[in-house]
């Protein structure tokens, strides 16, 4: 991390919606790193609880069901009493996949991934754009994916949620730009977390495995789209909104 970069979110309440592990708990880090003050939001209480004690008075933790209208308002509004304003959010939220056709496809696991990966950002944006509205304006980023843009294979749900939410942040950036507030999605290729040890051995295995379909040759590290959700928080992209941030390793290029 450069020195310019060191207080850019400082003075900025960011509100991490699927922070306990992974890409959530990477980005929680750097807007620490970089001065932020974070409400660590999500699902298992207990590691979002250990992330923010790790990351010190700066950080609190709280539980949300973010397909859960009463639990997002509620979230939103434990941001507001603790932090008394709110300047981001970012929504990293996701059901486990299921590999399925979608003659396959159970309908309660459409259901599912459709409700926590798109209908739950629409519940936390519902009650997280007026607070950021009151502060003046501020960025909110949807943790997206390549498969939102390019399809892959036995993956419907996933593939329709995330394209729903690239498109869902575009649509709030036309109705929410004249509030200061800037939206955008970031989009990742194969990162090396939790979630592709549901499919591989290890993250060798994965970066073998899926390596080689991204130009570069490998699998993302978390480090490395939070730092890409840094700037899109961050007054660095202050001319930056309604787009999808690819940082995918070139894979939707072929």
């Amino acid at each position: 991390m450069t020195d310019a970069a060191m207080n850019r979110l400082k003075g900025s309440v960011i509100l991490i919606a699927g922070a306990a592990s992974g890409i959530g708990a990477a980005i929680a880090r750097r807007c620490i790193a970089e001065g932020a003050t974070i409400v660590c939001a999500d699902y298992d209480l207990e590691p979002a609880t250990k992330l923010a004690e790790a990351l010190g008075p700066a950080a609190a933790a709280c539980q949300c069901d973010v397909t859960n209208i009463e639990s997002a308002k509620a979230t939103v509004a434990f941001a507001r009493q603790k932090f008394g304003r709110l300047d981001g959010l970012v929504h990293n939220a996701a059901a486990p996949s299921t590999s399925a056709t979608v003659v396959d496809l159970d309908e309660s696991a459409w259901r599912h991934e459709i409700d926590v990966g798109l209908t739950g950002a629409f519940l936390m944006s519902k009650f997280a754009v007026p607070l950021i509205a009151a502060s003046g304006g501020g960025s909110v980023v949807f943790i997206g994916s390549q498969f939102g843009r390019v399809a892959t294979t036995r993956a419907v749900a996933y593939c329709a949620a995330k394209a729903g939410l690239i498109h869902l942040a575009k649509a709030m950036a036309v109705d929410h730009a004249a509030e200061k507030i800037r939206v955008n999605s970031l989009s990742p290729g194969a990162v090396a977390t939790t979630r592709l040890l549901r499919r591989f051995a290890d993250f060798e295995a994965a970066n073998a495995g899926l390596g080689p379909a991204h130009l570069l040759g490998r699998i993302a590290e978390p480090d490395e789209i939070a730092a890409a959700a840094a700037f899109l928080l961050s007054s660095d992209a202050s001319f930056v909104t309604g787009t999808d941030m690819l940082v995918d390793g070139g894979y939707a290029t072929r």
